[in-house]
């Protein structure tokens, strides 16, 4: 006997296991013997291939759902670093009022003058400093500061 499975899903192009026979096509499947009955099969619709499953958005609809109302979003359901989800922008903000405050206290205490304060006022807009302790080293090293303890 022929494999009518196996040659529909030649002809149909797919895996066997999507190949279905309907029940009415039962009785006719002893007469196949070629390739051509098979074809005929197929057009009359008594067999067919099933499509093909994909993977379901369902899970992924339903996580996205409750994230928008503010579900899942407390600090176990983090990841990454601590800064690493801020927003670049936000860290550049944060860092440069860090500096400016900073050197404003400098001025205040009268460790710099006007003049040298605008200076490094500019080298902070400038993104010359990463951090208050950049800056603090680079005062202390062009001797800007005594260092403090």
């Amino acid at each position: 006997m022929v494999d009518v499975k196996k040659l529909a899903a030649e002809i149909l192009g797919v895996g066997e296991s999507r190949v279905r026979i309907s029940p009415e096509a039962l009785d006719r499947l002893e007469e196949v013997t070629t390739k051509a009955d098979v074809r005929a099969l197929i057009k009359e619709g008594l067999i067919y291939a099933e499509y093909a499953r994909g993977v379901s958005r369902g899970r992924w609809r339903e996580y996205h759902r409750k994230r928008k109302l503010g579900r899942r979003r407390g600090v176990g359901s983090r990841r990454g670093s601590k800064y690493a989800r801020l927003d670049p922008k936000e860290t550049w903000v944060r860092k440069v009022r860090a500096l400016r405050r900073y050197l404003n206290s400098l001025k205040r205490r009268g460790l710099i003058d006007t003049k040298t304060w605008r200076e490094l006022y500019l080298q902070v807009k400038g993104g010359r400093f990463d951090s208050v302790s950049s800056l603090r080293a680079y005062l202390i090293s062009n001797n800007i500061i005594k260092q403090q303890r």
